[in-house]
């Protein structure tokens, strides 16, 4: 939507999705993301079927090696989005595609833009966490195609002079590599609140907002100001006001990046915050945090890579790097058991060929054709928890029934750990009162809930309003379950990426939520933003939120009771 004032001149507003709050104020750099069209056309090609398939091979083992570069010199979601892009570039399904029109006739260039567009459709029609993929293939083309011509590979140039970086869509590689002295802020016209674009960005700090239309119709060099708290990008305002308001943003911040913790409300109400990490390395990182421990730790991101199922063993030791960093007084680790399938396919572990992957096998479901997968899972978290000093949790994601809730609490318990379940599917929301009576804890993740809730993929831009987690459906859901962790005197967190929004977090801790886990670059805001407002407060901004009629006035309703 564009908006403009007579009283001045020139002045528009576009509006999105806002993931990463901040303000900025700067030039707009359009990011392109094509190959050279002469470089393509002076492409001689191949005079038969394997030099052609020998040049994709080298090209491709080229562009999964530059990825997983990438994904060394990153951490937490950068590290895992460019790990997945890496083997998505290897994969074999990819190569017979191009393989086989190589074959009939086609030149190499005609090959891959026809079997990356396979992939995409299949993706796309696919829907949920499988359709962000599509974003990931379209990069790993335009990266095959520069390294075939002998181009360099395409993506984000960072400017000389700092701008705000405009783009359709950015692809992880892209995002991973940003540098937020010289980024000011994110704004692209596709995406929503959960797509990898915002979760990097989120892990960066650097102000973003997503799902803005019109946003590539934008003059270059253009200052524009970019406010990442409302959700808008103006253009034409007063350069003295704009920059008033970012200084006053940033002595904000800087004093939010003060705080030391712990997360209490004014009048003494203690907040857990709790991480989410990856793997040993991100853990290390995010103990330095002011965290009690670990909200998720999402074993699935240990495996990406790996063909064969790692032994019991082998899983204690990846485990116990995890639970060592958080040894000490008070502090836990909830370790989530694999959340493979969807857009986190693991060789060993998820099935072929699903038709709906996000609404297929995949979480708990997988252990129902192979239950020793996930009776090995337990007992290398059970050997790491026996190793370790430190208290350990486990959650199964993607339950959807009380029979599976009881049915993973009794294993868990059989070896001695405090048993949980996930909050995504909406019928364990709706059920949160008696799942609550077979398990010790809950905690909601977000990301999908929304998803499932609203029927609305969380990549498509044009429905980026549905898949924001202060959607009206979405909050009740979660307001819900948290009544019910009350009545049964248990906790329930939430640890999908609405728990980093310091706004909302004011609303879900008065809604009754006992923990928030977010990750590490996002605990500062949101504790500050906690430890400014009273218990009354929080309850308040919970009613505004939920009687709200959509997620900006949500966001306006909730301001305006912190304010």
């Amino acid at each position: 939507m564009v908006t403009s004032s007579a009283a001045e001149v020139g002045h528009a507003t576009l509006r999105g999705t806002p993931v990463v709050p901040g303000l900025a104020f700067g030039p707009v750099l359009l990011v392109a993301h094509e190959v050279s069209p002469a470089a393509v056309v002076a492409y001689a090609g191949h005079d038969d079927v394997e030099s052609a398939l020998t040049a994709y091979d080298a090209a491709a083992q080229a562009v999964a090696e530059g990825f997983t570069a990438k994904a060394a010199r990153a951490s937490g979601a950068a590290t895992e989005v460019l790990t997945a892009s890496a083997g998505l570039t290897r994969d074999k399904g990819l190569r017979q595609a191009v393989a086989t029109r190589v074959e009939g006739g086609a030149p190499l260039l005609e090959a891959v833009h026809e079997g990356v567009a396979q992939f995409v459709d299949v993706f796309t029609a696919m829907g949920g966490l499988m359709a962000e993929r599509a974003t990931d293939l379209l990069d790993i083309e335009r990266r095959l195609v520069a390294r075939l011509v002998g181009e360099p590979e395409p993506g984000v140039v960072l400017p000389e002079a700092a701008s705000v970086l405009v783009a359709a869509d950015l692809a992880p590689a892209d995002t991973a590599g940003l540098d937020p002295d010289v980024v000011l802020a994110l704004v692209t016209e596709k995406g929503g609140a959960t797509s990898h674009t915002a979760i990097i960005a989120r892990q960066l700090g650097i102000p973003c907002v997503v799902g803005v239309a019109g946003a590539m119709g934008l003059e270059p060099g253009t200052s524009v100001l970019v406010d990442a708290i409302a959700g808008t990008v103006e253009s034409g305002v007063d350069a003295d006001a704009a920059t008033a308001r970012v200084e006053a943003d940033r002595a904000a911040r800087a004093a939010t990046d003060s705080w030391t913790g712990p997360a209490a409300t004014t009048d003494g109400v203690r907040v857990k915050l709790l991480a989410n990490v990856a793997d040993g390395e991100s853990a290390r990182h995010a103990a330095g945090a002011p965290v009690v421990g670990v909200g998720l730790f999402r074993t699935e991101l240990c495996f990406l890579d790996r063909r064969d199922e790692p032994s019991v063993e082998q899983q204690a030791a990846i485990y116990g790097e995890v639970l060592d960093a958080f040894a000490g007084e008070d502090r836990y680790v909830v370790v989530r058991t694999l959340d493979a399938g969807s857009d986190k396919p693991i060789a060993f572990a998820t099935l072929d060929d699903e038709e709906n992957p996000a609404l297929g096998v995949r979480g708990l479901r997988l252990s129902v054709h192979n239950p020793g997968l996930l009776e090995r899972q337990l007992d290398g978290i059970a050997a790491a928890a026996s190793a370790s000093a430190t208290e350990t949790w486990v959650m199964a994601p993607m339950v959807a029934t009380i029979a599976e809730a009881r049915e993973f609490a009794e294993q868990v318990r059989a070896r001695g750990l405090k048993a949980g379940v996930m909050v995504e599917v909406p019928s364990a929301a709706l059920l949160a009162d008696r799942v609550l009576e077979v398990v010790d804890f809950l905690s909601i993740g977000t990301n999908d809930l929304t998803q499932y809730t609203m029927a609305a993929d969380r990549l498509a831009s044009d429905l980026a309003h549905l898949t924001d987690p202060w959607q009206p459906a979405v909050l009740q859901l979660i307001a819900a379950t948290a009544a019910a962790g009350q009545r049964a005197g248990k906790p329930v967190g939430v640890c999908g990426e609405a728990a980093a929004d310091p706004l909302l977090a004011v609303a879900l801790i008065g809604m009754g939520i006992t923990s928030l886990s977010m990750a590490a670059a996002a605990v500062r805001a949101v504790g500050a933003q906690l430890s400014s407002v009273s218990s009354d407060t929080c309850r308040a901004a919970a009613e505004a939120a939920l009687a709200a009629p959509d997620p900006m006035a949500g966001r306006d309703a909730v301001r305006a009771v912190v304010s």
